[in-house]
């Protein structure tokens, strides 16, 4: 059994190595400490137009790291030549907006005229909150992070509309304050959180009951601090229903050869 705190310090070619020979198929917050992650979103050509100006219209859920080319699996600036196939641990393919089934392995299911995009992923700035003495409590409990629906729109595009979709991270309100200080830095990986406190406000009502991943505890005298997440393309496809769509299973990211500072702003 692989420990999953040895894969934090090995690079993420190594990482990547165990994900596409099977042996790793688990979340990957903490992996490969120091390195960006991102979510993916893989669509016919068709609808591309559409997502890439979803995309554009909410940059803070939906932040673009990089688009392939159509029918190209091979990506080339976020990491050397990494494929999005059989490179991210679990996939989800939906039909329709519904979730027709989950896999390991897209390259049975590869169409040449799929686009592929990669969006920034929270996990990134993760090393900097640490760094800071913030906790980041699905690493300290070795689970994917907890991730919610909100009643916050996004701006429609084509056939794509939604609800922002947040990951929430318990601290204490000192803490808070310092990864709002922290994140702001990160704007490419969602950047600062868009919501601290009361979760009723944003329309999540039972926080032992994340949409997606997995609930964390929350300690006494912590508050939940929320960040915009890159599972809201998903929420838009279960919205906008577009024929055929595969993401990746939340919490179940690509891990890039960049540094996370090299997204940072200052």
């Amino acid at each position: 059994m692989i420990d999953y705190l040895a894969l934090a310090e090995k690079s993420p070619s190594d990482v990547r190595e165990l994900i596409r020979a099977g042996e790793w198929d688990q979340p990957t917050s903490g992996l490969s400490n120091g390195h960006t992650q991102a979510n993916l979103v893989i669509l016919p050509e068709k609808y591309a137009y559409d997502f890439l100006l979803f995309c554009q219209r909410n940059p803070k859920p939906c932040p673009l790291l990089e688009v392939l080319d159509t029918g190209d699996p091979i990506v080339k600036l976020m990491a050397d030549h990494a494929d999005i196939r059989t490179d991210i641990p679990k996939y989800r393919i939906y039909k329709n907006g519904v979730m027709h089934s989950e896999v390991t392995d897209l390259r049975p299911f590869w169409r040449e005229d799929f686009v592929s995009f990669l969006i920034g992923c929270s996990f990134s700035f993760e090393q900097a909150l640490l760094e800071n003495d913030i906790p980041v409590r699905q690493i300290e409990e070795q689970c994917n992070v907890p991730m919610y629906r909100t009643t916050i729109p996004c701006k429609s595009a084509g056939v794509f509309q939604g609800p922002m979709v947040v990951s929430m991270r318990p601290m204490s309100e000192e803490q808070a304050i310092r990864a709002i200080q922290v994140t702001t830095r990160y704007p490419s990986v969602h950047g600062a959180p868009i919501h601290f406190g009361n979760p009723d406000k944003i329309g999540i009502h039972d926080l032992g009951h994340p949409d997606f991943g997995a609930a964390v505890t929350i300690r006494e005298g912590e508050i939940p601090v929320f960040w915009a997440c890159g599972v809201t393309p998903q929420a838009a496809v279960m919205a906008s229903k577009p024929e055929l769509a595969i993401t990746h299973s939340p919490g179940h990211m690509f891990i890039t050869d960049q540094k996370d500072t090299a997204f940072s702003i200052m």
